[in-house]
Formats: C-alpha cells, sequence, structure tokens
C-alpha cells in the first residue's frame, strides 16, 4: 500500500506511473481530494478520461477499486445492500421439515434470518467497511444516469460515510474511502451533491497532451501516425457530430491503425477504419468522401 502523494507534483507523477496522463490542474484537484479526505466531482464529455483516474489512483495506492456503475432506475438495494431471499426461504424451509419448531426457535430463525450470513453487499456498503489494504477507491460512475431521490440519497451517505440498515443498525466507515464520482452531464446533477465535493471539469486535451496519451497507451503506433491521428482527431472535434470523438476513441484507433501496419493515414485508411473513431452512422455517413481528404490535408498543414 503506497502512501499519499506529499505534492501536486508527486501526485501528477504517480498517476503517470498507471499511464494517466494529467495535467496541473487536474493533478491539484487529485491531490487535494487525497489529502482533505473529500470526494472528486469529474464532469466532462464521455471518453476524456475520468473513469480511468480512479482506476490510477486504486493501482498506484495499492487500494482495491470498488464500482457503481449508475443507471436509471437504480436504487438503493441496488446500491448499499439487500437480503437474499432464496436463502432465507430455504432456511424456514429446512426449519420449518424439523420434527419440533418451538416459538423460541422461530425467534431465533428470524433474528438468524436477519444477519449478516444472509446479507449481500452492495458497492456502496463494500465500501464503508475495512479492507486489508486500507480505505478502497469508490467509484461512483456516471451519475447523471440515476434520477434525484438516488441523488438525495447519495448526498446523506456521503455526507458522513455511513449506512444504515434497519435489521442491523448504522455501518460507519472507520477510514472514509477515496471517492471519485463522474458524470457526463446529460443532465445537471444538484449543486448540493457538488458541494460535498472537490469539483473538475475535465476537457478533451490539446494536442501536446493527447499525444503524450497516445505514447504511452499506444506506444507500438510510429511517431508519425501517432502525431496524424491526434492532428485529425483534434480537427474532427471542430466538426458537426453527433458525437465527437474522445481520447479513448483516439487510443482505439491508433491501435487498429497499428493493427493494420498503417505507418501514415491516407484516406482510403481513414474511410475504412471510421468505426473505430466514430460511433454513430450519421457522423460516420457525414466524413464520408472528400470531407476526410480536407480534414486530412488541414492536419497535416497543422504539423508543418
Amino acid at each position: 500500500m503506497a502512501d499519499y502523494p506529499s505534492s501536486i507534483d508527486a501526485a501528477q507523477e504517480m498517476l503517470g506511473r498507471a499511464g494517466y496522463v494529467c495535467g496541473r490542474s487536474l493533478g491539484t484537484v487529485a491531490f487535494l481530494a487525497l489529502k482533505l479526505g473529500r470526494p472528486l466531482f469529474l464532469e466532462g464529455e464521455a471518453g476524456v478520461g475520468k473513469t480511468e483516474i480512479a482506476k490510477a489512483l486504486a493501482e498506484t495506492l495499492g487500494r482495491r477499486l470498488i464500482r457503481l456503475q449508475c443507471y436509471e432506475g437504480l436504487d438503493a438495494a441496488s446500491a448499499v445492500y439487500e437480503w437474499n431471499y432464496a436463502a432465507q426461504m430455504i432456511e424456514i424451509r429446512l426449519a420449518e421439515a424439523g420434527d419440533s419448531f418451538t416459538a423460541g426457535e422461530r425467534d431465533a430463525l428470524s433474528s438468524e434470518l436477519f444477519s449478516e450470513r444472509f446479507l449481500i453487499t452492495r458497492p456502496l456498503l463494500e465500501a464503508m467497511r475495512p479492507q486489508a489494504d486500507g480505505p478502497p477507491v469508490l467509484l461512483i460512475d456516471e451519475l447523471d444516469r440515476t434520477d434525484e431521490p438516488f441523488e438525495a440519497f447519495l448526498l446523506e451517505a456521503l455526507s458522513d460515510f455511513q449506512v444504515t440498515i434497519p435489521e442491523l443498525g448504522t455501518i460507519k466507515a472507520d477510514d472514509p474511502p477515496i471517492v471519485i464520482i463522474t458524470s457526463n452531464r446529460t443532465r445537471e446533477v444538484h449543486d448540493a451533491l457538488k458541494r460535498r465535493c472537490l469539483y473538475h471539469w475535465v476537457d478533451y486535451p490539446d494536442f501536446e497532451t493527447e499525444l503524450q496519451v497516445l505514447k504511452v497507451r499506444a506506444p507500438e503506433a510510429s511517431d508519425t501516425l501517432s502525431r496524424e491521428v491526434v492532428a485529425f482527431v483534434q480537427r474532427l472535434r471542430g466538426e458537426d457530430l453527433f458525437k465527437k470523438p474522445g481520447v479513448a476513441e483516439s487510443i482505439d484507433w491508433a491501435k487498429a491503425l497499428v493493427a493494420l501496419d498503417a505507418i501514415a493515414l491516407s484516406p482510403e485508411t481513414i474511410t475504412n477504419t471510421l468505426g473505430a473513431l466514430l460511433k454513430y452512422q450519421d457522423d460516420i455517413a457525414r466524413m464520408q468522401g472528400s470531407e476526410t481528404a480536407t480534414l486530412l490535408d488541414e492536419a497535416r498543414e497543422s504539423l508543418r
């Protein structure tokens, strides 16, 4: 288990060891989140590296990563705990099948049915419990997919880092987890929750940063190919697309091009591999023909 970084530079270096290229502003807020024990709320477009920072922190700190993937309709039972009803029913049937079943035995069975033995822990409860390697990294991913009631529940849980199970009582984290919350901003998250966190907007990187990311995550790509990929993707983000490619798509595209033994871009290669970069048919159709060649020329011109 590694110690927390002692400075912003150390935080950037620590994340870099896990292959996460981190700018100064993000390194600062990550350092402060660890130093102050505050949740870190990361907002931005999909594919810009919000989720990856939680993975990088878990890896470099030697902590367990616990992920709560959010979705519409997520409730406390799915996020915190639920009872193993099937096992409880089997236990009841086995008890009733005995020769005698006294009132005292019924009371004992009732207490046993709602004990740790039949408890199924979900991510939030699991993150509150002691871990052998120290407080885990709790990733609450894509919070904007949930509804407001769950957001209100989460606000309460993160305020005191505790959850209450009526049958067992309140479980409080002795050492609060490192909490990373992400949002793709498909809806606004309530200010009350944001106030509990340190906030950072994760934007698309500039050319040099994205090139550095590509060299770390797709080192097998030639320097020429990497530079052309980044320049082309940066130009592509300026187009009127339904979904602009993120850094994750840049990495996937570079790896796809390497698999095809490409050492540089060509209009034909781009057209044949757009499915690794763009995820909507309307966007792919828009980039067919002369549009691709024009963007490639502009990208190459920017590299001179």
